[in-house]
C-alpha cells in the first residue's frame, strides 16, 4: 500500500470533526447524505403576512377599510361590525356622540332608535338632517352593556375620529353628551359647565349639548339644548328660520 499513509497510522480526515469533514467534502463539491434526523432543519426566512400599513393622511376609503379592520382595542372581540359615520362628507356640521349602543352595533349607523329620531328633530329645526351634517362617534365599536368608554378605548379610536374631522373640515362640531364633549376637550368637567360656551379644537368652534337620551329623561332640558344649537348656528354662520 503506497498512499502516502504510514501502516497504522490514522488518516487525518477520520479525526476531524463531523462539521470539518462536511465542510470539506462540501468544497471539493461532493453531495454528503445524512439520515433525517441529522440533517440541519429547513430554514424559513419568509417574513409573516402584514397587513397594509395605513398612510399618514388616508382618504375616506382607505380610512373606512381601516376603521372596519381595526383591532388597536379589545372592542374589536365583542363588536358585530363598526360604526363609521354617516352624513355629507362635505358638511359644515360635525355631530359627535360616544359611542355605538346595541342598535347601531346592528346596523352600523350612528344615532339609531328614539335618541336618533330626537336628534333628527333637533336638526330639522335647524333645516339641517343626515344628509346635509356627518355624524360619528368617539368610539367606533359598541362598549358592552353600553357602558361608559374607557380612556384606552378612546385613545384607540382618536385618530380615525381626528382624520375625519380634517376630511370633513367643518365650520362647527356638536359634541353631544358628556363622554364626547370631554374626551374632544380634554376635561373633566360636566356637561352643564361645558355647554353655553364656543369652544376650541384646532381652531374649529365646538358647542356642547345634551345628548338625545338625556333629554328623553330629562324633557325640561329640551330648552337648554336649543340654545346650544343656536350658538353653535351662530358660530358656524348656519342661518335659523
Amino acid at each position: 500500500m503506497n498512499d502516502g499513509i504510514a501502516r497504522g497510522t490514522l488518516n487525518p480526515l477520520m479525526i476531524q470533526s463531523e462539521q470539518q469533514r462536511r465542510a470539506y467534502l462540501d468544497a471539493l463539491g461532493i453531495d454528503v447524505w445524512l439520515p433525517r434526523d441529522q440533517a440541519d432543519p429547513p430554514v424559513d426566512d419568509s417574513q409573516p403576512e402584514q397587513a397594509p400599513a395605513l398612510p399618514d393622511s388616508p382618504d375616506w376609503g382607505q380610512l373606512e377599510k381601516a376603521v372596519s379592520s381595526c383591532t388597536q382595542c379589545a372592542l374589536h372581540q365583542s363588536r358585530t361590525q363598526t360604526v363609521f359615520g354617516v352624513g355629507n362628507r362635505n358638511a359644515d356640521w360635525l355631530i359627535v356622540g360616544e359611542a355605538p349602543g346595541a342598535e347601531e352595533d346592528r346596523r352600523g349607523e350612528p344615532f339609531v332608535g328614539r335618541a336618533g329620531k330626537l336628534l333628527d328633530e333637533m336638526l330639522k329645526a335647524l333645516s339641517l338632517d343626515r344628509q346635509t351634517v356627518f355624524i360619528a362617534n368617539i368610539l367606533k365599536c359598541r362598549p358592552p352593556n353600553n357602558r361608559d368608554p374607557k380612556q384606552d378605548e378612546a385613545d384607540a379610536c382618536r385618530s380615525h375620529l381626528n382624520r375625519q374631522i380634517a376630511l370633513i373640515q367643518p365650520k362647527i362640531i356638536l359634541a353631544v353628551g358628556r363622554i364626547a364633549a370631554q374626551q374632544l376637550l380634554g376635561r373633566d368637567d360636566p356637561v352643564g359647565r361645558l355647554r353655553g360656551t364656543v369652544h376650541r379644537l384646532d381652531e374649529i368652534p365646538v358647542v356642547v349639548t345634551y345628548h338625545p337620551a338625556y333629554l328623553l329623561r330629562s324633557p325640561s332640558q329640551k330648552a337648554k339644548s336649543w340654545r346650544d344649537l343656536c350658538l353653535a348656528a351662530a358660530a358656524s354662520g348656519t342661518h335659523v328660520r
